[in-house]
């Protein structure tokens, strides 16, 4: 999901107060120790330092994406160590600011993934960024190494022979020995072709290389320090270049954030699946049941599961009956099967909206009616069901062939990439049979959903390696705070990962959310005021600082015209996919 789709636009300017034109300089010479920012090392500046300023030829691609966009290509070193030799084309997309008088710099922009596309949510820029930045900041995407507009990794000859090696991958989590086995199978398939056919690509997507290409672009844009806000796998992104490059920042925001050490992992965990270690099945199940005791204590006025008993029991009767009979609907184009992981791949998709209480409201209602019958008209709530399913799913008809040709769609192997090349992981698919188990019983469906994404890291099959792969310390002292947003309910990026990524950067402020649906920013005016006002003053919110979303489960009573199971619509949202982009931020589209 584009980050840009999932926050409220929010209009309103800021405090009038704002200075004009601000510098955030490093610690002065008098500082105290404690306050003296970490320096980039040799080796690091020597490596992004050397390469030439790129030209990305800016042409006007305001027709497709909008009033004062540019579109540019640059390219740039496969391998920075060695500059000279083969590169690799990044994509970029500016939005400039409408009166570049009152320009501060760049602000750099990533949605997620990892592969979420940086063109597109900086095209997306005006529908959830505020008109304060807009009128301070040039906005720039860029679609990391290997996916989207830029150069694409391909690990598969064609999209059959992908289509073919990829097919156990088609559920959202294994259940049974046909399944896992089929799983299993896919995950080592996945891991051979891209250490082979997808080299050297794929081994140079790590975010350390994505960071390094952020440093020369810029330097391309004329900024002397970096001004950034990343979303979810973008907080990790920010976190590593704020870490490679200290002294290099000016204002970094991470919001909805991984835990850096659980992501690249240590000897410690390194036996722990990386989607394990981030425990964003824990995160989204406590959402879940979260969710569940608050349509309990508002009661059927405002929730429909409170209807019809406990929720947490009528949950409980949905799952032990999907998992001893999948269940089968059928509409007019024919019929599909709803089975215990499509349901929580479902709900998931549900947890990453700030309104998705009332989707996993109408959600469960709509199958407990299925599962067992009643009299009641739940029409409606059956036709957004439907909708949602199947663009999940594909239409129940098949589409018919592109006629332009065969198009190949990159998304398993730009996600995998990043995240095989960033992280530790065990050393055989099969590994993450008993880690699953584990992760169900700590986080019920949730668990094994977010644990399986990884298999295809197994280390005896994803050989190929970047060697300059960043893995850490993650204490480097920044020449300005990082500002850290956590959210409580956040189904994706466990609210953890905020405070782990918040106590090992020395300089970094936490800013806590009380929201729902995956990242902060856009949900309340509490939050944005604080990240807009960071990223133009560099003044970072008071220590300790709770924000409160603006929507909340089940405050608003139940109604409509088509009687007590109606609730009014909801508005458009996009749907992830079954299995998730993890760690969550960007639902392919």
């Amino acid at each position: 999901m584009t980050a840009a789709r999932r926050h409220a636009r929010r209009w309103g300017a800021l405090l009038g107060a704002l200075a004009l034109t601000v510098t955030l300089g490093s610690a002065s010479a008098s500082a105290s120790p404690s306050d003296r920012t970490d320096r980039t090392s040799r080796a690091e500046a020597a490596r992004v330092d050397r390469v030439a300023v790129p030209d990305p030829q800016w042409f006007d691609c305001s027709s497709v994406f909008g009033e004062r966009t540019e579109c540019g290509t640059v390219q740039l070193p496969l391998d920075y160590d060695q500059p000279r030799k083969a590169t690799t084309d990044v994509a970029l997309l500016r939005l400039s600011v409408a009166d570049p008088s009152r320009k501060i710099g760049t602000l750099f922009i990533n949605p997620g993934g990892p592969g979420g596309s940086g063109v597109q949510i900086a095209a997306s820029a005006a529908y959830f960024l505020s008109p304060a930045l807009l009128e301070r900041f040039d906005v720039v995407g860029v679609d990391p190494r290997g996916t989207n507009f830029s150069s694409n990794v391909k690990c598969f000859r064609h999209l059959g022979e992908q289509a073919d090696a990829l097919t156990g991958l088609n559920v959202a989590f294994p259940v049974g020995d046909a399944e896992t086995g089929a799983y299993v199978a896919s995950a080592k398939a996945f891991g051979s072709a891209c250490s082979s056919a997808g080299a050297p690509l794929a081994g140079s997507m790590s975010t350390a290389e994505v960071a390094r290409d952020m440093d020369v672009l810029r330097r391309m844009v004329g900024d002397k320090k970096l001004t950034y806000l990343g979303f979810s796998y973008g907080t990790y992104l920010g976190n590593v270049y704020a870490n490679l490059f200290p002294d290099r920042v000016r204002a970094v925001v991470i919001d909805g954030v991984l835990d850096p050490l659980a992501w690249a992992g240590t000897p410690e965990n390194a036996s722990i699946p990386q989607t394990q270690r981030l425990k964003s099945g824990e995160g989204a199940s406590k959402a879940l049941d979260e969710v569940l005791a608050r349509c309990a204590a508002a009661g059927p006025e405002f929730c429909l599961l409170a209807g019809l008993g406990d929720p947490a029991t009528v949950y409980a009767d949905i799952v032990a009956s999907l998992k001893a009979n999948p269940l089968v609907i059928s509409d007019e184009f024919g019929e599909f099967v709803l089975t215990y992981p499509d349901l929580v791949g479902l709900l998931l998709g549900d947890l990453y909206q700030p309104d998705g209480s009332a989707w996993v409201d109408q959600d469960l209602t709509f199958v407990h009616s299925l599962i067992f019958p009643t009299d009641a008209d739940l029409a409606g709530a059956r036709a957004a069901f439907v909708t949602r399913y199947e663009a999940l799913h594909g239409p129940a008809t098949p589409k018919a062939p592109v006629a332009a040709g065969w198009p190949y769609d990159n998304a398993p192997e730009a996600f995998q990439s990043v995240l095989c090349t960033d992280g530790l992981n065990p050393a055989r698919a099969e590994d993450w049979v008993p880690a699953s188990a584990a992760a169900d019983a700590a986080a019920p469906g949730f668990g094994p959903l977010w644990t399986w994404a990884s298999s295809p890291c197994a280390s005896s099959t994803w050989t190929i390696r970047d060697e300059d792969a960043y893995t850490g310390p993650f204490t480097r002292r920044t020449a300005a705070p990082v500002l850290v947003v956590g959210n409580y309910w956040d189904p994706a990026t466990n609210y953890d990962g905020a405070v782990a990524a918040a106590a090992l950067l020395p300089r970094s402020t936490l800013l806590t959310s009380d929201s729902w649906g995956h990242t902060a920013y856009g949900t309340s005016a509490c939050v944005t005021d604080a990240v807009d006002a960071y990223l133009i003053t560099g003044e970072t919110p008071a220590d300790g600082t709770v924000c409160t979303g603006d929507v909340q489960p089940f405050t608003e009573p139940l109604g409509g015209e088509e009687g007590p199971q109606s609730r009014r619509a909801a508005p458009a949202r996009p749907l992830p996919p079954v299995v998730p982009p993890l760690p969550g931020a960007v639902p392919r589209s």
